[in-house]
């Protein structure tokens, strides 16, 4: 599987490509086309048309290596959030950092294998530090939702950019 953009080719295969879904006001409510439901899974295509169901997961990564100056990280973390601009929000420290973001996938195996090559991609264009993944969290949106109404899990993701922990 390889990453794509909404609208772009997939690079030099035929390969099928997992997108990421935009965090607007408007995430998990696409239009009426798209036929996703409320709850993040796809309605039954028409019949005659063939369409994988996909859903969204939220994802937190969490990385993590030897220190790094402070400006370097966040400059860092800015390039990644601007190549890859489906980012809700990433904290960080002059060792780890956390990126929260909402992917759109079939299902978690392809919600996970494209959060834990995101750092690996983006590495060297974004010149981010030699970390390593230390950590990864992918649950589906009502599971997400579920917490914030039951009081526990990760705060809501804002103010939404790049901050310091």
């Amino acid at each position: 599987m390889r990453r794509g953009r909404p609208g772009a080719p997939p690079r030099g295969s035929a390969e099928r490509t997992l997108t990421s879904v935009g965090t607007g006001e408007d995430a998990g409510r696409p239009d009426d086309d798209e036929r996703v439901e409320r709850n993040g899974t796809a309605r039954p295509a028409p019949e005659g048309e063939r369409r994988e169901a996909s859903r969204l997961w939220h994802i937190t990564l969490s990385v993590s290596g030897a220190e790094a100056p402070l400006k370097e990280v966040r400059r860092a973390l800015e390039q990644l959030a601007h190549d890859h601009p489906f980012l809700l929000t990433s904290r960080y420290a002059n060792d780890h950092a956390e990126i929260r973001y909402w992917e759109e996938a079939r299902d978690l195996h392809d919600a996970a294998a494209v959060a834990l090559r995101l750092w690996g991609e983006h590495r060297s264009t974004a010149k981010l530090p030699p970390w390593e993944i230390v950590g990864l969290e992918v649950i589906d949106r009502e599971t997400y939702h579920q917490r914030i109404a039951e009081g526990y899990g990760p705060p809501p993701a804002s103010p939404v950019g790049v901050h310091p922990y």
